[in-house]
């Protein structure tokens, strides 16, 4: 096999085995890691990895530990630069090279201001060879979040809207169970098992009081974060999903002027309340939200709702992707909407999204767009099957 497609193939490998983690191992990167020896009638793989939930052990570290003396002499696969830091454990890049690793294939410099380039750097120092710069916008898109969040202090945004053909979401009298059919929302509990984080909006909670865990896959050890954004702390107790909060995780957004007597009962509850500034018109601001769940270490939120909260981010301009599940159903004008007002005047401020994939899922139409001006991130398609 020719070095570069050897290398290729191998990497893909450990891109793949990094995508395990996605969802799981925030604020850490997903990474994954092969160990191959190589230069025998054909390769053989002696250990796989890929960071574990809770962010340890490292992709390297398991590698590692699997395949033992026989990393001696071979070529390490990394879908990311090792770490240079020491935390809970030491450096992955001292263990590769204490492991007698030969040679190292990696893909871009991981940002974190205690590695940025540290880690290839030691590796080189104690006489490993490393190649890096191949599959850099696959290694990207793997890790668009963890990259969004320490470029640009917030975490990667996906919005799912689930419609009708003309746009709707519920009736004029409220019903929307369902818009859209079983597959389809198996398929979004697949995005959730994805993401960090999954957000709803008050009007949401209040309207279809949901749970916003992981069901029927048998992944719920797998559910997100649930990010309630309720600037005035409306939301009652009697909710689920804050009668829910003691066994799984509820973050309430809100601003600074909500009444402290609802924080404390919510809090009580055991929801984690954290207090956001306010935006020019007295709302929550979507900006200063967005940089504290970063701070807390979320890497990539799905926003399930509602309407409202898709055209706010929208219009904040904090939506990185787009997923769509259409259903083969008309309401009519005096159905909900799926979005609200964006306040928009010409057609060329409109937020431009570049379809990356579509598919057929049960009756319903899914499609996966990007921002125009930003990177796709990991393909939703990818992401249900993936899992």
């Amino acid at each position: 096999m020719a070095d570069r497609a050897r290398d290729l193939r191998w990497l893909d490998l450990a891109l793949a085995l990094g995508r395990r983690g996605l969802g799981r191992v925030w604020p850490n990167p997903a990474v994954g890691c092969v160990i191959v020896q190589t230069g025998l009638s054909q390769d053989r793989i002696v250990g796989r990895g890929w960071t574990q939930p809770g962010g340890r052990p490292h992709a390297e570290a398991m590698a590692l530990a699997q395949a033992g003396d026989r990393a001696r002499g071979a070529t390490a696969y990394v879908s990311l630069e090792p770490c240079a830091h020491h935390g809970r454990t030491p450096p992955c890049a001292d263990a590769l090279a204490k492991a007698g690793i030969a040679r190292l294939v990696s893909t871009i410099v991981d940002p974190d201001p205690r590695v940025a380039g540290r880690g290839f750097q030691r590796l080189a120092e104690a006489g490993v060879p490393v190649q890096i710069g191949q599959r850099v916008v696959e290694a990207e898109a793997l890790n668009a979040g963890f990259l969004n969040r320490l470029r640009g202090g917030r975490p990667f945004v996906t919005l799912k809207l689930a419609t009708t053909v003309d746009g709707r979401i519920a009736t004029s009298q409220g019903e929307s169970r369902w818009i859209s059919g079983s597959p389809a929302r198996r398929f979004a509990h697949l995005l959730r098992v994805r993401h960090d984080a999954v957000l709803v909006g008050a009007g949401t909670a209040r309207a279809d009081d949901p749970m916003l865990d992981v069901r029927d896959l048998g992944l719920a050890a797998a559910s997100p974060v649930r990010v309630l954004a309720d600037g005035g702390l409306r939301t009652p107790v009697s909710a689920r999903l804050v009668r829910s909060a003691a066994r799984q995780p509820l973050w309430i957004l809100h601003r600074d002027d909500a009444p402290p007597e609802r924080a404390a009962m919510l809090a009580e509850a055991g929801a984690t309340l954290i207090r956001c500034a306010a935006d020019a018109e007295g709302r929550l601001d979507l900006a200063d939200a967005m940089s504290a769940a970063a701070e807390r270490g979320i890497t990539r939120l799905l926003c399930e709702g509602g309407g409202r909260m898709a055209a706010a981010l929208l219009k904040a301009h904090m939506v990185d992707r787009l997923v769509t599940v259409t259903a083969g159903r008309v309401i009519g004008a005096d159905g909900i909407p799926g979005m609200g007002a964006i306040g928009l005047t010409r057609l060329a401020d409109a937020p431009q999204f570049r379809l990356i994939t579509q598919r057929r899922i049960g009756a319903d139409l899914m499609a996966d767009w990007a921002l125009e001006d930003r990177h796709p991130g990991e393909t939703a398609d990818r992401a249900a099957e993936a899992s």
